[in-house]
């Protein structure tokens, strides 16, 4: 009897130590924190994270962070795609809680909690959606092959291509209606892309390569800027908008305002006025659409596809779930939607990243509020508006400053140093050195 009550008695103890020594071994998991997008948004909320208690994975279909202010340059042979783009993992390389996939996103689970690319399923405890946008060609996705869009770099390269292009096939064709078709540049749109691609253009043919060709004069090439409202820059005061118009015509760009486009094809765009203006280089900067994150979250979205957000920029019935940037509406506080620009995804990548360690340490934040500083829109050489604070400007102050701003802003000190001496040699001689036409594989 005393030795089978010892021996219940030690295998008792044998079964209470056994998950007692199971419990201490096993060490508490992080939160997962992931975030899909390396642009501003994602990128900053990233950085945000850097010394909080969590894993954080970020998810990108490219390996590099995109300054896209500066893609117009690329797109014009101003600057190369290496200047304004930096590896993703190469930014991060110092953050220890930071894991960098190349991978697509194909869908979010949030039933299970999971983000489902083409090779896996990433679990996650927060999720920071800031995918942005992509071009909108309102019902006519047709004309996205006649009408390249500025989003991407292979979008850039694409566009300096055809811009290149047009200038060699006048120099080798003895037609000259097919010349001046060819020496025709449309861009649709009167946003800062459409602007800022639309005085580049006419720089680049009066200025940086008029020298280079003998049997056409680039100079006479004719640049259009089509918008559908009464102004340019409707983001800035009318005056401003005025003074944009001014400074553009005074680099030989026609605006025309007031006019849709009706139909777009390989020879040129139809206006609504009845117009037609024959071209073989038109250019897309008319409008964006976010991108398949409400489809991703099945959750409702504003006219342009953006998640609408609450004040936390979290997603009502998400649990876990964030939107920042050009992915998410959600409203400043004069009750309009905050602008899809670089400052505010940035704003809001370091809000989430804030939040997601104050809720960590217990403690309340308050909802987000957009800091705007004004706005900057270059159009030419010595040629820019600003709207900063009570301060409205333009011409050579407002283009030193859109410079200045653009450098401070760009990713690397190297690329700093490299764009400004760029920058500083294209000012004194008017010589743009990445005049490079490059094809594409799949043609």
């Amino acid at each position: 009897m005393l030795r089978e009550s010892i021996g219940d008695a030690v295998m008792t103890i044998a079964e209470l130590d056994k998950p007692q020594s199971k419990a201490v071994a096993e060490p508490t998991r992080r939160p997962r924190v992931v975030i899909l997008g390396g642009g501003f948004g994602g990128l900053n909320a990233a950085l945000g994270l850097r010394n909080a208690p969590v894993d954080v994975t970020i998810v990108d279909r490219r390996n590099y962070h995109l300054f896209q202010p500066l893609l117009y340059q690329v797109a014009t042979a101003g600057l190369s795609p290496a200047q304004i783009a930096m590896p993703i993992r190469r930014i991060l390389a110092g953050q220890k809680n930071a894991t960098v996939l190349m991978e697509k996103v194909e869908g979010v689970d949030t039933g299970s909690r999971t983000v489902l690319t083409a090779n896996r399923r990433l679990p996650y405890d927060y999720l920071i959606i800031a995918t942005g946008a992509r071009h909108a060609y309102f019902g006519h996705d047709d004309w996205e092959n006649t009408a390249p869009g500025l989003k991407t770099i292979p979008d850039a390269t694409e566009i300096r291509g055809r811009i290149l292009s047009a200038f060699e096939k006048a120099e080798v064709t003895e037609d000259p209606e097919l010349r001046r078709k060819l020496l025709t540049f449309v861009v649709i749109g009167g946003g800062p892309t459409g602007v800022e691609l639309a005085g580049a253009i006419v720089e680049l043919a009066r200025k940086a390569i008029v020298r280079d060709f003998r049997n056409i004069d680039s100079s006479t090439a004719r640049v259009v800027l089509v918008e559908a409202d009464k102004r340019l820059l409707t983001a800035f005061p009318e005056k401003l908008s005025d003074s944009a118009k001014r400074q553009l015509e005074r680099l030989g760009v026609e605006v025309k305002l007031g006019a849709a486009v009706a139909a777009c094809d390989g020879n040129g765009v139809a206006l609504s006025d009845g117009q037609r203006i024959a071209s073989a280089c038109v250019l897309w900067a008319a409008g964006v659409m976010a991108s398949r994150a409400a489809k991703w979250l099945d959750v409702p979205s504003d006219r342009a596809g953006r998640v609408i957000v609450d004040d936390h920029l979290h997603v009502p019935g998400r649990e876990g779930v964030y939107v920042i940037g050009d992915t998410a509406c959600v409203k400043g506080t004069d009750g309009r939607p905050i602008p899809g620009v670089a400052p505010a995804a940035k704003q809001m990548g370091r809000y989430v990243a804030g939040l997601i360690r104050a809720g960590l340490a217990g403690k309340p934040v308050a909802p987000f509020r957009y800091s705007d500083y004004g706005n900057l829109a270059t159009i030419g050489r010595k040629a820019a508006v600003a709207d900063v604070g009570r301060f409205q400007f333009s011409g050579f102050l407002a283009w030193q400053l859109w410079s200045f701003a653009h450098l401070w802003f760009l990713v690397g000190f190297r690329n700093r140093i490299v764009v400004f001496l760029d920058w500083a040699w294209a000012y004194a001689t008017f010589d743009r050195s990445a005049r490079l036409i490059t094809e594409r594989r799949d043609r």
